[in-house]
């Protein structure tokens, strides 16, 4: 039982403790009101009685109560009618409410100094879809800088709802933070740096690392969210796009991340690093990716739609779109288990995502011990590449038109059961090398071998090269269907232990649900709508394309010195403003999506074709909304080399 309300009249305010009592429990459910100054405030109604005044006393004492009522629900109903400002240097303790409004505010360049504090236990702040915004030039985000919103460390049960910030090195930074929601944010349109790679190459200054973050380095590469040592977290309908990074989580267990939009980012949608126990489903997680060109290169840069490093285990990933992605998902044990051959990102499930479109791989995993199960890996470079894998489950995966279906170098103990592997160049390739290219210290301490496979049940189909085997020892086939595959086997050296003498025979295999997945309230991915294919991967030098504004699109110059463009747009409709050292050869319509072939004129210094959009409203790639039918010019220019 709660304590009593302190009065002097204790005789006869025994018989009325239950009722205070319960508002006492009503009290404890006022987010909005400081519980303990209005108890402090009930004080005040204490009045005196004799003992031999016990009927006045009763009245009276129920006067106190109706008055106590009449104060909560005073108190309540200017609570939740105040609204709050937002200002430089504010520190929020108690709930509240905003005043919903765009606040421009300039952050200090430092992370250590955010703008607004958050601090304490049970408060919720409903932001009422207020803007924070901190640049008035969006459209340099490379030049975004500081911390806007930073939830202190010791607070607990703290709800952060209905609010949007842009123009920050790092929208919101949460440290050591026991319970916390984060519901229906928008942090879009924060810090990117502008990327080097060109039409005809990579530039490797664009690669990115995330080995190393036991200093914080993480924090450098900006966020929507950044979350360090914080427990038990709900992330859920928040939009984070046009950043670096979306979802940054560093020693963080036992959250659930659900039903967010982390998108069209040129880094990582959702990043963990010694976080382990979560669970992470059903997000859209879909064009993460940077270090591209269709045709030209592939090479991803280290971004990813998901990407799992250093000590992480434990985590349910679960019907996530992550796709057109660097990696659609990307784990790495982390540079401790390298050098001791100890722990790694183990007994992770990977179960029922589409990772498909990724230039480089659907998944990747490595230096560890994980299920790969249920999931869509569509044209992507490898499907699963698992270097260093051991004791996993790679099964009922779709695998279909990537360069490699499943590659695994020097893996061990491991399951390939019940996929469906068509239209890859070579299936499955199991494989080890005599000089390594890793640490000696994980060679001492781990076995390296590539050896121990079960092979059983796949659908091997119409691939050149059904299985490619070097280096490796010990691999059972069974029951497994080879069909019109140009080659069904290549076996180079140091092959031994080869099993295929159950190989014709049919296997009945099924497998059953973890019953890590009964927590999850859906069984199919989020909704995608967006063009498919790794063709529709467009990236300028803000980062992927997101088919919401206008674009002129260099898609080829061929040897004939034809500049083959594309038009892309939403809606409306376009037409010529300017030509700058162009003919137009050809046209396509004048909606969207539509091309243009263009050949250079003799003796310009300037190349440039400048169309104009007219149409509906739209919001272009750094968050600025441009109105209805109102023009607006967009380009291709390019300086002509002397």
């Amino acid at each position: 039982m709660p304590p009593p309300i302190k009065c002097k009249f204790v005789s006869s305010c025994q018989t009325f403790q239950p009722v205070l009592s319960a508002v006492y429990v009503q009290l404890c459910h006022i987010d909005a009101v400081d519980k303990s100054e209005l108890l402090n405030k009930l004080t005040l109604f204490e009045i005196p009685l004799t003992l031999n005044s016990l009927f006045l006393g009763m009245r009276l004492e129920l006067n106190r109560i109706f008055l106590v009522l009449g104060l909560i629900s005073f108190c309540f109903h200017v609570s939740s009618q105040t609204q709050v400002r937002l200002k430089a240097g504010q520190m929020i303790l108690h709930s509240v409410m905003i005043e919903q409004d765009l606040y421009t505010i300039e952050a200090d360049s430092s992370l250590e100094f955010p703008l607004i504090h958050v601090s304490g236990k049970n408060i919720v702040i409903d932001f009422n879809q207020s803007i924070l915004q901190g640049t008035l030039h969006p459209n340099r985000p490379d030049l975004m800088k500081g911390l806007a919103i930073q939830i202190d460390k010791g607070s607990e049960n703290i709800t952060i709802k209905n609010l949007n910030v842009h123009g920050y090195k790092i929208a919101m930074l949460a440290d050591s933070v026991l319970n916390l929601s984060i519901l229906n944010c928008n942090f879009s349109y924060n810090y990117r740096p502008r990327l080097l790679s060109g039409r005809e190459k990579e530039d490797e200054k664009d690669w990115m690392s995330y080995h190393h973050n036991e200093a914080g380095e993480w924090k450098e590469k900006g966020a929507g969210i950044y979350l360090l040592n914080c427990h038990k977290a709900i992330i859920k309908d928040n939009i984070i796009a046009e950043n670096q990074c979306a979802l940054l989580m560093v020693k963080c267990n036992d959250a659930k991340v659900f039903d967010n939009h982390f998108t069209f980012n040129s880094g990582l949608g959702i990043g963990l690093y010694r976080s382990s126990n979560n669970y992470i489903y059903h997000n859209r997680l879909d064009f993460n990716i940077r270090g591209f060109r269709f045709g030209k290169y592939r090479r991803g840069q280290d971004s990813a739609g998901i990407l799992v490093y250093e000590q992480s285990s434990e985590n349910v990933f679960a019907y996530n779109s992550a796709t057109h992605s660097g990696d659609g998902f990307f784990l790495w044990a982390g540079q401790s288990t390298l050098d001791s051959g100890i722990g790694g990102c183990n007994n992770n499930m990977i179960y029922g995502n589409d990772f498909s479109y990724a230039s480089n791989n659907g998944v990747e995993i490595t230096f560890s011990s994980n299920s790969v199960l249920h999931n869509r890996i569509w044209g992507c470079d490898y499907g699963i590449w698992g270097g260093y894998s051991f004791d996993s489950d790679m099964s009922d995966n779709k695998i279909l038109h990537n360069r490699y279906g499943i590659a695994i170098e020097h893996g061990q103990n491991i399951n390939i059961a019940l996929n469906e592997i068509k239209y890859n160049g070579t299936a499955l390739k199991l494989w080890s090398n005599e000089k390594q290219g890793v640490e000696s210290s994980y060679i001492t301490h781990h076995n390296t071998k590539s050896e121990n496979y079960w092979i059983a049940s796949n659908s091997i189909e119409q691939n050149k090269i059904a299985y490619h085997l070097y280096g490796t020892d010990t691999a059972v086939f069974s029951g497994n269907k080879k069909i019109e595959n140009e080659a069904d086997w290549e076996i180079g050296d140091r092959v031994s232990e080869i099993d295929t003498t159950r190989e014709s025979e049919f296997l009945d295999l099924d497998y059953q649900k973890d019953k890590k997945l009964s927590t999850i309230h859906v069984t199919d991915i989020p909704e995608q709508p967006f063009p498919q294919g790794l063709k529709e991967i467009r990236i300028n030098v803000w980062g992927p394309y997101n088919f919401q504004y206008p674009l002129l699109w260099l898609k080829d110059l061929d040897s004939n010195q034809v500049y083959h463009f594309e038009v892309l747009g939403k809606a409306g409709n376009w037409k010529i403003k300017m030509l700058e050292g162009f003919e137009i050869i050809k046209q396509g319509v004048d909606s969207f999506p539509s091309s243009m072939e263009a050949k250079l004129m003799e003796g310009n210094k300037v190349k440039r074709i400048q169309l104009t959009y007219s149409g509906p409203s739209f919001i272009d790639q750094f968050g600025i909304k441009h109105a209805q039918d109102q023009p607006y010019v967009f380009e291709y220019a390019e300086a002509i080399k002397n």
